[in-house]
């Protein structure tokens, strides 16, 4: 049974914000989405893309992991599933989005778990795979700065814009310019949101 406080956020959205914008429902419904932006942000449940830039549905196409991580390209595409590539497949080459926002943030958990050397005991054998990714980038970032663990995640988003690169459709769409990447940092404390380039 879905829990009680999801249950009333559904009957107040019904009563309240659906009914107001049924007809937008309708057209999403009949006509499908027509975003022009994607953005590739964690999963973390204080970050949510959809509040941060004050969109409605269908105007943002949403791709959420852990850490924001965008892996290479995979031309043989027959190693593993790749959730985040298909999403990201499908956006651009489908929904032909403009833009590719990697969202970052501040107090990461996915990228925490990388300097915490297992000390917690949970079971976290996929997260500890899918987080291997950025090893390097911590290696190559010297633990010296007050901000280390602020360096650490901007880092992980300039890692995920150079990965889209990687993707032969994205690199030419690109070069066409008809798609432009950004990168994005969002401090959860105060709210702060600083643009990253790479």
């Amino acid at each position: 049974m879905i829990p009680n406080k999801l249950l009333d956020g559904y009957k107040y959205f019904i009563k309240n914000k659906f009914k107001k914008e049924q007809i937008k429902y309708k057209n999403l419904a009949l006509h499908g989405q027509k975003p022009e932006c994607m953005i590739i942000s964690c999963c973390d449940s204080r970050v949510s893309p959809e509040v941060i830039f004050n969109v409605n549905p269908g105007e943002m196409f949403v791709i959420r992991n852990v850490a924001n991580i965008v892996p290479p390209y995979d031309k043989d595409h027959k190693t593993s599933y790749h959730g985040t590539s298909a999403a990201i497949e499908f956006a651009v080459n489908v929904l032909n989005i403009k833009h590719i926002i990697v969202l970052g943030h501040a107090s990461c958990g996915g990228i925490a778990s990388l300097l915490n050397d297992r000390q917690s005991n949970h079971e976290t054998e996929l997260i500890d795979t899918w987080m291997s990714q950025i090893k390097n980038i911590v290696k190559n970032i010297p633990f010296i700065s007050q901000d280390y663990i602020k360096e650490l995640e901007i880092s992980v988003i300039k890692y995920s814009m150079k990965n889209l690169l990687s993707f032969p459709y994205i690199l030419r769409k690109v070069n066409n310019k008809e798609l432009t990447i950004h990168g994005a940092y969002f401090r959860i404390y105060d709210g702060l949101l600083l643009n990253i380039y790479d």
